[in-house]
């Protein structure tokens, strides 16, 4: 059967090109979505680009075109794209709603129409608004979330480091003293991600390590410290060991609150200073309550100050270990002033091009995939990106453990040579902070 979709406002600006994402099927953009779009259209975050984009998209498609009754051919094996316009409520649905006038209800009101119009095909809600989806389903249409770029297995990024249990206490020496082991000594059914951290143990002792795929061997991890931070657990040692790598150039961590996912990144890159030319970290600025910038005083930096706090807190950390008045803290303060490490808002990097820079990018649970793709692709020789983040900690309304940047992200690269993925599952921040992740 022959399927219509419709598509709520946050799909496209989840997404810009989502019109091109529902193989033969035709799509359906109210005119209320462009109306809400128009909205979007300034500033420099990544819907406002979107917004532009699917604008100047459709001004491209539409032109000489009859959007509104024939349709736009949206490329081959592709179906039609079709602008509607709200029709009138029916007497139910004007009892159901007391305020007919939000975008919301004229594109379900568009929904129910096209549902009773096309008796010969099925008619599809996509929005990503979880209350729109009920409303749409309570007046007999079918509603679904916007698919495309959707992890199925999120098991993989919130794992824990794989431990192979009874393994020769030979073959534990023999990596620490040749640093390797071929695979095939520890006769594994399935040959392990490239990459990928693991644990080989015969129950008394144990050694830490990486599988080269290339060279089909288990390498050592060694135990290191960076900038006066020690790691506290083999998956804290295991994340060291990826961001100071030089074969490495992308790395996800992620992991509960605590467990030392920015600290551990931060530390890393300020150990290796001398190797780059700047250190950049950046969050993507998300909005607590009604706090929005516009409500906080001051100017931009001021402004931005509070959402990006956490990273200056983890700067305090750093320079509590090597001491306050130590060479190295105050090598941290001339940095900050010479912009050779900059905490900046991750909206400000659109157009950049960052060569030999030390990325980071904390909280990226909250970007969307085209988003994670947008900074990657910002990244010029001799660069090293860093996404830290907790997929259980989502504060997008539109985003979940499926559809984020950084879990996206995770999947896609996972067995790469220049990707590698820790998940840090052991709070160390404090007992208490332990306790309140583990039980609330």
């Amino acid at each position: 059967m022959k399927k219509t979709y419709i598509l709520d406002t946050n799909v496209i600006l989840h997404d810009y090109d989502a019109i091109y994402n529902f193989e033969d099927n035709d799509v359906v953009i109210p005119i209320v979505v462009i109306e809400e779009l128009d909205k979007f259209k300034k500033g420099n975050g990544i819907i406002n680009y979107n917004s532009r984009q699917i604008m100047r998209e459709l001004d491209k498609l539409s032109d000489q075109f009859d959007v509104f009754s024939d349709g736009i051919s949206i490329g081959n094996d592709k179906g039609r794209l079709y602008v509607k316009t709200v029709h009138k409520f029916s007497e139910d649905f004007e009892l159901s709603f007391s305020e007919n006038e939000y975008a919301d209800t004229k594109i379900l009101s568009i929904a129910i129409y096209l549902k009773e119009e096309k008796v010969d095909e099925e008619v599809i809600l996509v929005t990503q608004d979880l209350n729109l989806r009920l409303k749409a389903r309570a007046f007999g249409v079918k509603a679904q979330d916007y698919q495309t770029g959707k992890v199925d297995n999120t098991h993989i990024i919130s794992k824990e480091v794989n431990t192979f249990s009874n393994v020769d206490m030979e073959v534990i020496g023999k990596i620490y003293q040749n640093g390797k082991l071929d695979v095939s000594e520890l006769g594994l059914s399935d040959e392990p991600q490239n990459n990928e951290y693991h644990i080989l143990t015969d129950g008394n002792s144990s050694v830490l390590s990486y599988y080269d795929a290339h060279h089909k061997q288990m390498k050592l991890v060694k135990k290191h410290s960076a900038y006066h931070i020690k790691p506290r657990n083999s998956e804290q040692t295991f994340a060291f060991d990826a961001l100071l790598r030089k074969d490495v150039s992308l790395v996800s961590i992620t992991g509960r609150a605590g467990t030392g996912k920015t600290l551990l990144a931060l530390a890393a890159a300020l150990q290796q200073s001398h190797d780059f030319f700047q250190i950049m970290l950046a969050r993507p600025i998300v909005a607590l309550s009604d706090k929005d910038l516009g409500f906080l005083p001051g100017d931009a930096t001021e402004k931005i100050r509070p959402y990006m706090q956490p990273l200056f807190d983890n700067l305090t950390v750093i320079k509590q270990n090597a001491g306050f008045s130590s060479k190295d803290s105050v090598k941290l303060d001339d940095m900050i002033k010479e912009e050779k490490l900059l905490i900046t808002p991750l909206a400000y990097i659109r157009g950049r091009s960052l060569a030999n820079t030390f990325f980071i990018i904390d909280e990226a649970q909250n970007l969307t995939p085209h988003e994670v793709k947008t900074i990657i692709t910002r990244a010029g020789e001799g660069t090293k990106i860093v996404f830290t983040g907790d997929i259980d900690q989502i504060d997008s309304p539109y985003l979940d453990d499926r559809s984020n940047g950084l879990t996206y992200l995770t999947d896609k690269m996972k067995g790469q040579d220049i990707f590698a993925h820790v998940n840090l599952v052991k709070g160390e921040r404090s007992k208490l902070a332990e306790l309140a992740s583990k039980l609330l």
